[in-house]
């Protein structure tokens, strides 16, 4: 347990410091919202560039490994869709928005710091494979998805342009896309841009836990409790459930590729479930709330999986 502790305690202290800093009023929303634009927009797609540049596609991407991660995502969306309509009676569009909830996980500012505090960095290249998809998987179904049901008349070529706008505006989907191009060609970034990237790099994740403690702070739940339960029961049990079972009764991985996939699929819903649900003005409150909830159950989540994966 005091191992599992070592490993949890210090991002969520890095959270908890965020969290307290705007509550004390030491930094400002305006601040936050900087710190968090820093690491969004800049520090992490350096990471996530740097990371996939120098990537081995041939040992990160595995088919197995993808295929567990995603078909639970793909299932938790479903279930959240479903869950929201039929138990809780929501229109469609709040569902499919809070289905993106349970969809979109922290894989990121959560899922990259615990997999490398609980395995050392050496064990990130699955996960680095599994957030590369990420974005763009998650963006496709849930604009998809919301666009079909919005039925505003433009036809099969205005979901295709709407869904494309959305996922190549996204920085992540750039940063992703520019590391491939670099890992595919082969071309060597130079050695002083590369130490600039590393100085980059070494403040993400640190930056953006902080960030996402005090954006947290403004949504305080605030109810729709039955819906935002739902959202993080798939989150943090359902989706990891599926992974596990998968990675070890189907595809029978090895150990680095089944702690990855789950560890990732166990994180909380991250802050693009809250964007998504914004950028169409529909389940807001069950979005934001379900981040700050799930952030804090993971707490306890995270530790659950990593006793039962082995630290």
């Amino acid at each position: 347990m005091s191992a599992l502790i070592e490993v949890i305690l210090p991002v969520f202290i890095v959270i908890a410091c965020g969290y307290i800093a705007v509550f004390k009023g030491f930094f400002s929303d305006t601040a936050i919202d900087g710190l968090m634009r820093f690491s969004q927009n800049f520090a992490i797609p350096v990471l996530l560039f740097r990371a996939i540049s120098t990537l081995d596609l041939s040992h990160g991407f595995d088919t197995g490994l993808l295929t567990s991660y995603y078909t639970g995502s793909i299932s938790v969306f479903t279930l959240g869709i479903l869950g929201a309509r039929y138990l809780f009676n929501r229109p469609l569009e709040d569902a499919v928005a809070i289905g993106f909830s349970a969809l979109f996980a922290n894989s990121v500012l959560l899922g990259l710091p615990i997999m490398e505090r609980a395995y050392g960095a050496a064990s990130l290249a699955p996960n680095y494979a599994i957030v590369s998809l990420h974005a763009p998987v998650c963006y496709f179904l849930g604009i998809t998805t919301m666009e079909v049901i919005r039925n505003r008349g433009h036809g099969l070529r205005g979901t295709a342009i709407a869904v494309s706008r959305a996922m190549f505006r996204n920085v992540l989907t750039i940063a992703i896309a520019l590391g491939f191009i670099m890992n595919f060609t082969g071309l060597i970034t130079p050695a002083p841009i590369t130490d600039a990237m590393n100085l980059i790099v070494h403040a993400a994740l640190p930056t953006a836990l902080f960030a996402l403690g005090g954006v947290l702070y403004r949504y305080r739940p605030d109810g729709d409790f039955r819906e935002v339960g739902w959202v993080c029961f798939l989150s943090l049990v359902v989706h990891p459930s599926i992974a596990l079972f998968l990675t070890t009764q189907v595809f029978h991985l090895p150990t680095g590729l089944v702690r990855a996939a789950v560890l990732t699929a166990s994180m909380a819903p991250g802050m693009n479930s809250y964007m998504f649900a914004n950028m169409y003005g529909r389940a807001r409150r069950v979005a934001a709330t379900s981040v700050l909830v799930g952030t804090l159950a993971s707490i306890l989540s995270v530790t659950v999986w990593l006793a039962i994966l082995g630290v």
